[in-house]
């Protein structure tokens, strides 16, 4: 009855995505919904960025290992990259009417910055996609038994057919559906599991201490690694074209902003939900928090739950991260047709030719990401990396671009090379600080460096 309720789920998602297939009249509509959202499914797809394999098994088993200490990443990180997009990006970014995040490079730095910066920002979403796929193999594995590639392998091209056919419209609308479902299913489960402790007093009354330990301890060196938790997804996920293209679906500037900050508490909110279900688990079934505890969840609401509560939590758990991933697909696949695809071919391909291109570009990355899938299993390792590598590369080149007056294409160009640099050797050759740390400051100091250098002759040309 499980197997059978997920496999309707999953036909009932691919259906969507078919379905919505006839809103896509060309790249504008595959890419960004014809920037018509309205705030409900503005929201729910911004609230859907991350909601996913991360939040529900990589944070929950962070948290079992570590505490609130471990979990600043995401979900904290991820709510306050939400609020920052909002605030400081959103009506910016939409007002330019762009079509990708790769645009914004071009039309403030020129054509040679925007291929570079594309390069930049693609190899990004490997980790991330693989991420998300990781986590369908394990349910896989958990409820049908088969190895955790091979799940991997059959939730890839599940996710990749009504991406394929539905862009970002499939997206918008299954991200509408499973945002209820995921809820629904997660409190539902946590009612379950707080009637059998007796009441979340019981749990919390066993709870370590420094479990819930949220701020560093008062020296420079705990600070700055509290403040790189904060960065990893706060600022290393706002120059991703995933959260560019859900916030630019909107019907309007306001909309957009405003979905931003709905997004931000719902997104905080609702992620506290499998933090309290890890405590309940860890209460109530101590010996099976052993191995790999990204699959604890999933092996308790087999064996412990009725079948109803089996059905909805991982129908609405298998929504949510196949949406999630289909984004995180589309994203690079629109950045490598947009933004260097189609200025390395000096702008020749039309309309039909650029989506076309797109949907090509996304099954060629798909089989990428599900390769990395099969050789790291780690969720939150992958999905932390590809934020680090934006992070260090487009953030500041980014907000350059949108609050210098007049950033060069030589700085933006020495920004990325010396973040990324910085970053790959302090990786092989590790100090006590995140490498990520002064990869940053690198990239900021390139900026100006080169914003400086630009006055002279030879590098204005760039």
């Amino acid at each position: 009855m499980l197997l059978t309720s997920i496999i309707l789920y999953l036909a009932g998602t691919i259906a969507i995505g078919f379905w919505a297939s006839r809103k896509v009249k060309g790249s504008g509509d595959f890419l960004l919904a014809g920037r018509s959202l309205p705030i409900v499914l503005s929201t729910a797809a911004l609230f859907a960025t991350w909601f996913g394999s991360e939040t529900v098994f990589g944070a929950s088993s962070r948290f079992l290992e570590g505490g609130l200490f471990a979990v600043i990443e995401d979900p904290f990180g991820a709510a306050l990259c939400l609020f920052l997009f909002g605030y400081f990006f959103a009506r910016k970014l939409y007002n330019m009417n762009l079509l990708t995040l790769g645009d914004l490079f071009k039309v403030r730095y020129g054509r040679r910055i925007e291929i570079i910066a594309s390069f930049f920002m693609v190899p990004a979403y490997f980790g991330y996609t693989a991420g998300q796929l990781v986590a369908l193999g394990l349910i896989s594995n958990v409820v049908m038994g088969i190895p955790v590639w091979q799940g991997v392998v059959i939730s890839a091209i599940a996710v990749t057919l009504y991406t394929y056919v539905g862009g970002m419209w499939a997206i918008s609308i299954t991200d509408f559906i499973q945002s209820i479902i995921i809820v629904l299913g997660l409190i539902i489960l946590l009612v379950v599991l707080l009637s059998k402790t007796g009441g979340l007093s019981v749990v919390l009354n066993e709870v370590p201490s420094g479990t819930f330990r949220f701020f560093p301890e008062g020296n420079a060196h705990h600070i700055i690694h509290w403040v790189c938790a904060w960065s990893v997804l706060g600022l290393g996920s706002i120059p991703s074209q995933d959260v560019f293209q859900r916030t630019m679906s909107s019907g309007s500037a306001n909309v957009a902003e405003r979905s931003c900050y709905y997004a931000a508490i719902l997104y905080l909110t609702i992620a506290m939900l499998p933090l309290c279900i890890s405590l309940c688990v860890k209460h109530l079934y101590p010996d099976e928090i052993n191995g790999d505890t990204q699959t604890v969840l999933l092996n308790m609401v087999i064996q412990h739950t009725p079948l109803w509560v089996q059905i909805l939590f991982f129908g609405s758990l298998l929504s949510a991260i196949m949406s999630t991933t289909s984004s995180s697909m589309l994203a690079p696949a629109a950045l490598v047709s947009e933004n260097i695809i189609k200025p390395l071919t000096n702008n020749r391909f039309t309309d039909k030719t650029l989506l076309l291109t797109t949907r090509l570009s996304l099954l060629v990355f798909s089989a990428i990401a599900c390769v990395m899938a099969c050789l790291n299993s780690n969720i939150y390792e992958l999905v932390g990396g590809s934020s680090i590598l934006s992070l260090v590369s487009l953030f500041v080149p980014m907000v350059a671009a949108l609050y210098w007056k007049k950033p060069t294409p030589f700085g933006a160009l020495l920004s990325m090379v010396s973040g990324l640099s910085t970053w790959i050797y302090l990786e092989i050759f590790p100090t006590s600080l995140p490498s990520m740390f002064y990869a940053t400051l690198l990239s900021l100091v390139g900026m100006i460096l080169g914003n400086y250098l630009s006055s002279y002759k030879l590098l204005r040309q760039l």
